[in-house]
Order: C-alpha cells, then sequence, then structure tokens
C-alpha cells in the first residue's frame, strides 16, 4: 500500500532537525518522503517517473508524526503474572511467585499471551520489542502473526534454555521474516554458572556478536558476585571476553566508575527500566553519569509481571524524573535525551538502524500522536510535553512496516482483542487449578 500523511507535524528525531508541518509518504514497509510541502515539487523533479496514486490519504489535522516507540526491555508473555505477584522483594518474588507458574507454561501459552501484550504495545506507540522470554519460536510466531516488530535475545539460565538452543534460534530467527531477529544474550550472572557464561562468550567470538543481560540490577546482585569472584558483574563477565563484540546490560543500578569505564570502552548500551526498579525498589540507575561519559542509554518497561504496565510514557517520565530526584538537580537528564533514548537509541541497542528516525528509506514505523488533547494544550514544546504529560491515550495511530496495526482504538493484528482476554484467561484458568 502507499499511504500519504498530509497537514501533519513532523518530528523525525534527525539529529538536529527542529519538527516542522508537511507531508510523509510511504510505500510497502518504506518511507518515500518526508519533507514540508514545498519541497514536494522538487521530489518530482528528482524523481521524473514517479506516478504516486495513493491507496489511502490520511488527514492529520496537524497531529504529529514520529518515530514509534522501542521497548528496549521486556517479557512480553508475563502479562499472565500482571498484578498476581506485587508488593515483594525481587528475590522473593522471582523465587516464590514467579518461577512456579513458570515451569506450567506452554509454548502455545506464550503465544498467546506475547499477543496480549501486542495489544498494549500498539495502542501505546511502541513499534518494535526487544523481548527475553522462554519459546523464542512461538514468540517469534506470535509478533510475526500480529505484525510486531521483535527483537529476542537468549534467556539462557541453569535451568532453562541452553547455549545450543541460542545458537540454533541465531541462525534460525535472524532473517526469517520481516518481523524477526534474534541476539545473543543469557538472563544474568546470578542464574548462571561460570562455565555456561563461557559458552555464551565463545558465542559471541564465534559469530562476532553482541552480548545483552541482566545486569547490577539490586546492591545484593552485586555484592554475591563480588563474593563469588572479587569482581563486579560488569567487570566479571567483561573478563570472560562477554563484551568484546559489544553489547548491553538491562537495568544497570549499581554501578561504580570502573564498571562505566568499561561500558564506554565496549561501546555498550545501558537500556533502564525505571518503573520496575521504582516498583521492585531496587534502587534509581545513575542514568545523568551515563549520559556524561557518553554511554547510549535506551529504555525498556521490563514485563508486565514487574511493572506492571507497558506504557513507554511512564518510563520516560521516570527516567527524567527520578535521575532529577537523585542527582537533586532539576536540570539534568532533558526531555529530548530521553525521547531519543525512547525512539533512537532503543533502534541502535536493538540494532533496527532503519527504523531509528523518520527519513526516505527508513521502515516506516510510524506513530501519530493527537495534540489535541488537554494534556498537550497550549502547545509550548511538543517534546517536552509528550515526555513530561503525555499518555498512551495521546496515541491515535500506529504503523509498523507500512502497515497500520491501531488507529483510534481499533486494532488491526490479525485477532480481536476479545479472542485474546478469552485465551488468556483459559490459560489462567488452567495454570490456578494446575497448582
Amino acid at each position: 500500500m502507499r499511504i500519504k500523511f498530509y497537514n501533519a507535524r513532523i518530528l523525525t528525531m534527525r539529529e538536529g532537525q527542529e519538527i516542522f508541518e508537511g507531508e510523509l509518504w510511504t510505500s510497502g514497509d518504506r518511507i518515500i518522503y518526508c519533507d514540508t510541502t514545498d519541497q514536494i515539487e522538487e521530489y518530482y523533479k528528482e524523481n521524473p517517473g514517479a506516478m504516486l496514486v495513493f491507496d489511502r490519504e490520511i488527514d492529520c489535522k496537524g497531529n504529529l508524526l514520529m518515530p514509534g516507540f522501542k521497548n528496549a526491555h521486556t517479557h512480553s508473555a508475563m502479562t499472565l503474572l500482571r498484578s498476581r505477584a506485587d508488593d515483594l522483594p525481587l528475590a522473593d518474588w522471582l523465587n516464590n511467585a514467579i518461577f512456579p507458574v513458570e515451569a506450567k507454561l506452554t509454548a502455545e501459552d506464550i503465544y498467546y499471551l506475547t499477543k496480549l501484550a501486542v495489544l498494549e504495545y500498539v495502542s501505546g506507540g511502541v513499534t518494535s520489542i526487544f523481548d527475553m522470554y522462554l519459546t523464542p519460536e512461538s514468540i517469534a510466531d506470535a509478533c510475526r502473526d500480529t505484525g510486531m516488530r521483535c527483537v529476542q535475545v537468549g534467556a539462557v539460565n541453569n535451568f532453562s534454555q541452553s547455549p545450543e538452543l541460542v545458537e540454533e534460534m541465531y541462525n534460525k530467527l535472524n532473517g526469517k521474516d520481516e518481523y524477526n531477529s534474534y541476539i545473543l544474550g543469557f538472563h544474568a550472572e546470578y542464574t548462571c554458572t561460570k562455565e555456561l557464561l563461557q559458552k555464551i562468550a565463545e558465542l559471541a567470538h564465534k559469530y562476532k556478536a553482541p552480548v545483552f543481560t541482566h545486569i547490577s540490577e539490586t546492591a545484593h546482585e552485586v555484592a554475591e558476585c563480588r563474593e563469588r569472584y572479587n569482581m563486579s558483574p560488569v567487570e566479571f563477565l567483561d573478563s570472560l571476553g562477554m563484551f568484546d563484540y559489544g553489547g548491553g546490560g538491562y537495568h544497570l543500578v549499581h554501578t561504580d566508575e570502573k564498571d562505566m569505564d568499561i561500558l564506554k570502552k565496549r561501546g555498550m548500551f545501558v537500556v533502564t527500566n525505571p518503573g520496575s526498579n521504582t516498583k521492585l525498589a531496587s534502587g534509581i540507575a545513575p542514568i545523568n553519569d551515563y549520559l556524561k561519559k557518553g554511554i547510549p542509554v535506551a529504555i525498556g518497561t521490563d514485563g508486565p509481571a514487574s511493572n506492571n504496565a507497558l506504557s513507554m510514557f511512564r518510563e520516560m517520565f521516570l527516567v527524567t524524573g527520578l535521575g532529577k530526584l537523585r542527582e537533586n538537580d532539576a536540570a539534568c537528564i532533558d526531555a529530548m535525551d530521553v525521547l531519543k533514548m525512547a525512539t533512537v537509541n532503543g533502534a541502535h541497542a536493538m540494532g533496527l538502524n532503519d527504523a531509528d528516525v523518520l527519513d526516505a528509506g527508513k521502515l516506516a514505523d510510524i506513530i501519530m500522536l493527537d495534540l489535541n488533547k488537554p494534556n498537550m494544550q497550549p502547545i509550548n514544546n511538543i517534546c517536552k510535553n509528550i515526555v513530561y504529560s503525555g499518555s498512551d491515550s495521546n496515541v491515535i495511530l500506529t504503523m509498523i512496516g507500512g502497515i497500520i496495526r491501531y488507529e483510534k482504538d481499533e486494532y488491526n493484528i490479525g485477532v480481536s482483542p476479545e479472542e485474546i482476554y478469552r485465551k488468556a484467561s483459559e490459560i489462567k484458568a488452567r495454570i490456578d487449578k494446575e497448582l
């Protein structure tokens, strides 16, 4: 399909480019025009053979087009556990409330529970997810079938998956279809033996590939790692050659100067998850320090069991709000930096370099935000409004790969919300009975 958006305010997220009024055109899964209206004539001069007939023309009525949000860390199928295991510290939460339920999940369960998360993603302006969970192939199927762009990461630990499975999925899911890709990874240092971690590091070297994992989420985790290896998790994993080809860490709440030097040296990404870290009382990540050192930061919600929402708007506010509180400095962590974390940096962390900004030739992963809502008026600074007062209710359209997947409370993901809710309820009832 060819779609024309006109009468739009456009935030491309290209470096140094301000919001402008213009048009954006898509053809297939790509953007073919993104510029002011007065440049259209120039476009036809440069493309004399172009005969553009659009399948649909959308009057944006002054609303904002921007790149979709990249949820750079989540466990989508944990929708089953939303509000089921709350108000517990991380260790109790995982061992006593989460793991027993997860042991009952099938690949088919995870397929439908991932679709439930997709409903929340698209209605909240998320066009790509960086997902870590138990059954990679059924997750890939769910994302392909709903049209969600998904990058998965290995979840190896002492209890599930294996380095062999990670290698198999790395070769099988990369290039499988236009929606799915896969990055090497493991759950965390504290859930893996040293031998297991060494095997993942060997894969990183074999494929010259980045590795992602949970790192330094809690002070307890860091203290235990120092007791085991006389090093912080960042130091220890780096000593294995884990990050010789880059990668990143989810959370990175408790780090010191030496850790940050390693992150910078290895070209690693920090993926911060302030909602989850706040709810589990894990701490406040030193985001301002990362920014000062030039370490790229992306944003993820974490899973719907620990957050419990999958809203990037809430995460953006918490990144800047908690960061200001931590530093006792209302001027630090500017809203524009946070917006970059939620879009451009997330795309780069996930290896989606064609989905980072709005520009001709880039993937048509686009959202439209309603500026004619009370929380967006009057218009003083749109970017700051998105971060400080925006919400999922402002999302009126989500396009992934040139296909509109959500528009004004209507979903286009191949199945009705009611069917997904029914399946999720059936899964919950079965597991409750088994437990």
